[in-house]
């Protein structure tokens, strides 16, 4: 089963819609912290409401704890700094599919570790999508991929 990871959260409106998408859709989530806020249920329970007890949800206190976990799976890296576009890849039932923080993405050294980085193409005028809707969009497309209903 698919894995998302969100790099050191910023927002916890994303982290929690993030939450509720990944437990409608039966998949993991992994934050890797530290996050940007106090990671508690009171601040994101009125966003993720009862999905948070339906959500895999898997805490890492640092990148290179996260790192460990992984077994030579693939950490595939969602970045606006990427060539190559999601849709032309090719994605694994095992992959990890990591997302940046949403005020600075990730560090260099994180994209020296990861195994492939992908982008979503958008208009030249804009900077970026918000976290959750690239995680839809790239979740659903690694889903179609693999004829995944697990739901």
């Amino acid at each position: 089963m698919y894995n998302i990871a969100l790099f050191q959260p910023d927002i916890p409106q994303n982290t929690a819609a993030t939450i509720r998408l990944c437990a409608c859709l039966n998949v993991t989530l992994e934050i890797i912290e530290p996050c940007g806020f106090q990671f508690n249920e009171k601040k994101l329970k009125s966003i993720y409401m009862d999905y948070y007890e339906k959500c895999k949800i898997i805490r890492h206190l640092s990148f290179e704890d996260f790192i460990e976990t992984k077994n030579n799976k693939r950490i595939i890296l969602l970045t606006t700094k990427a060539k190559k576009i999601y849709y032309n890849f090719q994605f694994k039932r095992d992959d990890t599919i990591l997302f940046g923080r949403e005020s600075a993405g990730v560090p260099d050294s994180v994209h020296k570790i990861v195994n492939e980085r992908l982008k979503i193409p958008i208009s030249k005028d804009t900077r970026s999508l918000n976290v959750v809707t690239s995680v839809s969009i790239v979740l659903s497309e690694a889903l179609r991929q693999n004829n995944y209903s697990n739901i």
